[in-house]
């Protein structure tokens, strides 16, 4: 396939604002959690820093209108503002920014004024709606461009990737800001998490055990986030990087959050993202691993399936700053551009690896699943 060129990255989570910061957190390899108040008892969550959420604030006093965003809004300006600073070329622009829940904090703060009123707030709908994320991205870079969201579960930011490469192959724009953002850090949300079993009970340190396959019980836990990237087609001089090749896959599903136990979907996506990258293997895959039991075996199984007994380095950053759901691909896609440019990586404290780490990465795979069995995979290349 046509290399993509990814011209600019920029990210808001518990890592922090920028790449210099966001790499030293991943050096030091401290989760990144802290305690919230739900109403079933403290949990732990990845929150932006004091500083970001500073800023978080002050981009709320910028315009009028701003004051009446969704979080998931305004943290994917703050992100494509860092992405396109620095990088506007030329030709049609399209912006596609996904989300797994959309707008959670002003979903349930308007449901619950409508359950005590038994009247909706005049916003509500605007500003709940899965498309007010990028036409206000595009509306703050002033670009003219097509904008569009979409969700995909937690694989959304990875299938706007996707679409990206799609319009640019297309001809249709000449340039795609993609990304992802959420904003789950809400009781409802994560009540949602805890009625499935999933949320981890713990609050201490590693809260999150991702890619332990000797883990008995789920240990997920929420971050907020949102990160985006500029991408054009071909081999772009100002490039910090390349995705080589993608794919994606299904299952067929048995109940609304199944995944097969050799994760037949993220078997698809990794064979058809080698095969688009003419490749057979990689230095690294930045695994999904959601911290879940079952998520992690059958992701940890499919990779055994498609590459046998020669697995590349395995890595994650759950353990550090949880899942951010919709977010986590594009969170995934920034490390792996890191491990790219900085020659090294993060390593998991839980999982005991047949290699040692790779002096150097080259290429490097990126996975995402969600509810729905919907997966992805990328292949991004110095």
């Amino acid at each position: 396939m046509d290399h993509i060129s990814i011209l600019g990255m920029s990210s808001v989570s518990a890592l922090g604002g920028s790449s210099a910061v966001v790499w030293e957190n991943y050096r030091a390899g401290q989760a990144l959690f802290s305690e919230a108040t739900t109403p079933s008892g403290p949990v732990a969550v990845a929150r932006l820093s004091q500083q970001l959420e500073q800023e978080v604030e002050q981009l709320a006093q910028q315009n009028p209108n701003y004051k009446r965003l969704d979080r998931t809004a305004l943290l994917a300006i703050l992100a494509a503002r860092g992405s396109t600073e620095g990088t506007q070329p030329e030709g049609k622009w399209g912006v596609n920014i996904g989300s797994s829940r959309g707008a959670t904090g002003l979903f349930e703060k308007y449901h619950q004024d409508f359950i005590k009123r038994g009247e909706a707030h005049t916003l509500s709908s605007p500003t709940t709606t899965l498309g007010n994320v990028s036409t206000w991205v595009a509306q703050d870079l002033q670009l003219p461009a097509m904008s569009l969201g979409h969700s995909v579960t937690c694989a959304s930011a990875m299938h706007a990737v996707l679409n990206g490469i799609a319009w640019l192959r297309s001809g249709m724009v000449q340039a795609m800001l993609v990304g992802g953002t959420e904003a789950p850090l809400t009781p409802f949300t994560i009540a949602q998490m805890q009625a499935l079993n999933l949320y981890s009970k713990n609050t201490d340190g590693f809260a999150c055990r991702a890619l332990d396959l000797n883990k008995t019980a789920n240990t997920m836990v929420l971050g907020e986030a949102a990160a985006t990237a500029v991408l054009v087609l071909g081999d772009h001089p100002q490039a910090q990087g390349h995705i080589c090749g993608y794919g994606w896959g299904t299952e067929t599903l048995d109940h609304h959050t199944s995944l097969s136990k050799q994760a037949d979907c993220f078997q698809d996506s990794m064979k058809m993202a080698l095969t688009a990258a003419g490749l057979e293997s990689v230095d690294a895959v930045v695994m999904h691993a959601p911290g879940t039991i079952l998520g992690d075996k059958a992701e940890y199984r499919a990779l055994q399936e498609v590459f046998g007994s020669g697995l590349p380095f395995l890595v994650s950053n759950k353990h550090l700053i949880g899942h951010t759901l919709g977010t986590s691909g594009m969170l995934s896609l920034e490390l792996a551009m890191l491990m790219l440019q900085q020659r090294d990586c993060p390593v998991n404290p839980f999982l005991e690896q047949a290699i040692e780490k790779p002096q150097q990465f080259k290429t490097v795979m990126i996975n995402a699943v969600g509810f729905g069995g919907n997966a992805v995979s990328l292949i991004v290349c110095k």
